[in-house]
């Protein structure tokens, strides 16, 4: 890879999209040096999980700014997938925290159109979450009583919660190339269908998952032990073949009982924690 080249290609996108340095690195998730490292040339072979980024961020096509006259990476058949130097054949992803995040903004927004505090609203939220994503009460019951509880007529969190949740940057181009090697699934603790809603509207990457395991489908959640049994059933791999990439920690030791392998997710460094799970996932 010719790194000066590909700094010049960046910077002359990033120009054309009309950023600055700074406004790049902050809809990038990008450090101010990293970014000016790779415009100089200076950072050799920069991750691609960077550069997607880039290019996502200023909207031009990944293979211009690679300069690549083919594909990223060829297709790689079901039988042929990979197995990382550690063993992992299976990658779950997180929802919440790592592949999507900033749902917690709604609470903001709740409180500002019903005058009730961000610290209340949180609290509910926080108290009846558990039984949401458990399929314990229903979406429409827990709703309701958050109507009730605000004096309000009606009250829709999936509304709020896809109105103020995004995709973590970066995070599509690594669930594309993870499930390009990998067998890939999720594992999420979420209400019931609220998933299936941020695949539809490409919150999270809209890649042939293996296996998607909904709290609430299941009737389960993390950290709980009979849901791990379910997503390696689903998995058809043993257990020490499973990676779960994840932001809570108590999700993660939860793994590490049902014998598989972990990765901790930084929701507020997703740069580093990208190249986390592609060092984890070297094969």
């Amino acid at each position: 890879m010719d790194e000066r080249a590909l700094g010049k290609r960046l910077q002359l996108a990033r120009r054309r999209a009309g950023l600055t340095q700074q406004e790049l690195c902050q809809k990038a998730a990008l450090s101010y040096s990293t970014l000016a490292k790779i415009e100089r040339g200076a950072i050799r072979s920069p991750s691609v999980f960077t550069v997607a980024t880039i290019a996502q961020v200023t909207g031009v096509p990944l293979e211009d700014l690679m300069n690549f006259g083919q594909k990223l990476a060829p297709h790689v058949p079901p039988d042929q997938k990979k197995r990382s130097k550690t063993g992992v054949r299976f990658v779950y992803f997180d929802v919440n925290g790592t592949l999507a995040r900033y749902y917690e903004r709604a609470f903001t927004q709740i409180a500002e159109q019903t005058g009730v505090s961000v610290e209340i609203v949180e609290t509910m939220f926080l108290h009846y979450d558990g039984a949401a994503c458990r399929s314990n009460m229903a979406n429409e019951e827990v709703e309701q009583i958050f109507a009730t509880e605000f004096g309000i007529d009606d009250f829709n969190w999936q509304k709020y919660y896809l109105d103020n949740v995004e995709a973590t940057p970066g995070s599509v181009e690594m669930a594309h190339w993870v499930a390009e090697y990998y067998e890939a699934g999720l594992l999420t603790n979420n209400w019931l269908g609220f998933t299936d809603e941020l695949i539809k509207r490409k919150i999270v990457p809209d890649v042939k998952y293996k296996a998607i395991v909904e709290s609430a489908k299941v009737g389960c959640s993390k950290p709980e032990a009979k849901i791990y049994e379910i997503a390696q059933g689903l998995a058809g791999v043993p257990a020490d073949e499973i990676l779960l990439v994840d932001d809570k920690h108590s999700y993660l030791a939860g793994a590490e009982k049902a014998g598989w392998q972990s990765l901790w997710f930084d929701e507020a460094d997703p740069v580093n924690s990208i190249e986390r799970v592609k060092k984890a996932l070297e094969f």
